[in-house]
């Protein structure tokens, strides 16, 4: 237990935004940011080989939505793989902070960036997206803390999901997303998963570092 409350205070911690700003834009009705109804597979190509990603729309409409808009803005292109925590075991690799792909940002603001709108020139926030796994209810801006059946996500944490990084305001994910590199039930109901790894988890193994997420490609949809 000891081990499992340090890695997800040390998970809180690395997925933290300094901006703590709760969106005004509560799922796919209200929102601005174009939803995926369906799925989508996006390429993710690294300096170390291709990743291939599929977003689940069905089940995290907002949130893949978010992702493959970003994708096609170029957003994620150049951008580098801040951050990758295998020790003391597997955990995450996390990418997406635009910041990263500037030089002039320095190492120590990597992973307090989000996407800046062009137009409004803010920040771009979405709200904690779930799916209820037995309603199939769509539930926003709020962690599903408790252990009953009827609250749990049906988009859950195994080896290869992709989910968005955010600070302790549960509406502060932005572009800043993570692939998990084993199951982590422990993040279930309080981190969005949008989608898995469906192509080229052995590259996701072999990222390191800063390693650079040379381009992310919009390869299909399927409404």
């Amino acid at each position: 237990m000891r081990s499992l409350l340090g890695i997800s205070t040390v998970f809180l911690f690395l997925f933290g935004c300094k901006q703590e700003l709760p969106t005004k834009e509560i799922g796919c009705k209200t929102s601005q940011i174009p939803c995926l109804e369906g799925l989508a597979v996006v390429d993710l190509q690294t300096e170390r080989g291709s990743v291939v990603v599929q977003l689940d729309g069905r089940r995290a409409p907002l949130t893949a939505g978010n992702f493959m808009d970003l994708a096609k803005r170029g957003v994620y292109n150049g951008t580098l793989f801040h951050r990758v925590v295998r020790s003391p075991m597997p955990f995450v690799v996390q990418g997406g902070d635009p910041g990263t792909a500037d030089p002039k940002v320095p190492q120590s603001a990597y992973g307090t960036g989000n996407f800046i709108d062009p137009i409004t020139s803010e920040a771009r926030f979405i709200p904690l997206e779930f799916q209820l796994a037995t309603s199939g209810k769509l539930v926003y801006g709020q962690e599903l803390t408790t252990t009953s059946l009827l609250k749990k996500p049906s988009l859950i944490h195994d080896r290869g999901s992709i989910a968005m990084a955010r600070s302790d305001d549960p509406n502060s994910a932005s572009s800043q997303f993570y692939i998990a590199l084993k199951p982590l039930p422990e993040l279930d109901g309080r981190y969005s998963v949008f989608g898995k790894v469906i192509q080229g988890m052995e590259v996701v193994d072999r990222l390191q570092q800063n390693d650079k997420l040379i381009k992310a490609r919009v390869v299909s949809t399927n409404r």
